[in-house]
């Protein structure tokens, strides 16, 4: 099973009539999740499942992934990936949705999710948008957004 995890993409600061939960992508969130969903297309890349948080960052995010992949899906909303939830549920719901699922979430319950899957006690924390793809349960590398550059996933 391959598993792309995902943090949701760059968003609006949360604010006094905007709470945390409601908050979504902004321009440059937007952007940076449809050239991730690119560059995953380019190289190869594609997905039996998407599943996302619900929140809207995240949907947002995975709608947009969805779309740059040309995947035809539908992208399920995981209550399990909400924030402040055991990563341990998430982890336990991934094997039944296929061979290439993709997870988007956030931190810390995304690298948390990650750790679980390679059976390390730890995993790198992920910036807005980076994804890491983890292989028949070992680390391969993460796309850091910021770059869209590969580089090795190197886990403790």
């Amino acid at each position: 099973m391959r598993v792309y995890l995902i943090r949701h993409s760059f968003a609006v600061n949360e604010h006094r009539y905007l709470p945390d939960d409601h908050r979504y992508l902004s321009l440059e969130g937007r952007r940076v999740a449809r050239a991730v969903g690119q560059k995953l297309k380019a190289e190869g890349h594609s997905f039996d499942a998407i599943l996302t948080s619900p929140l809207v960052r995240a949907t947002q995010t995975a709608e947009l992934l969805a779309d740059a992949t040309d995947y035809l899906g539908v992208v399920e909303s995981l209550g399990s990936l909400a924030p402040g939830l055991p990563p341990r549920l998430a982890a336990e719901e991934l094997a039944s949705r296929g061979v290439a699922v993709a997870v988007i979430g956030h931190e810390p319950t995304i690298s948390a999710l990650g750790a679980i899957l390679v059976q390390r006690p730890t995993f790198p924390p992920f910036r807005p948008g980076s994804v890491a793809l983890i292989d028949g349960g070992e680390p391969r590398w993460m796309l850091k957004s910021e770059t869209l550059d590969f580089e090795p996933l190197l886990v403790a």
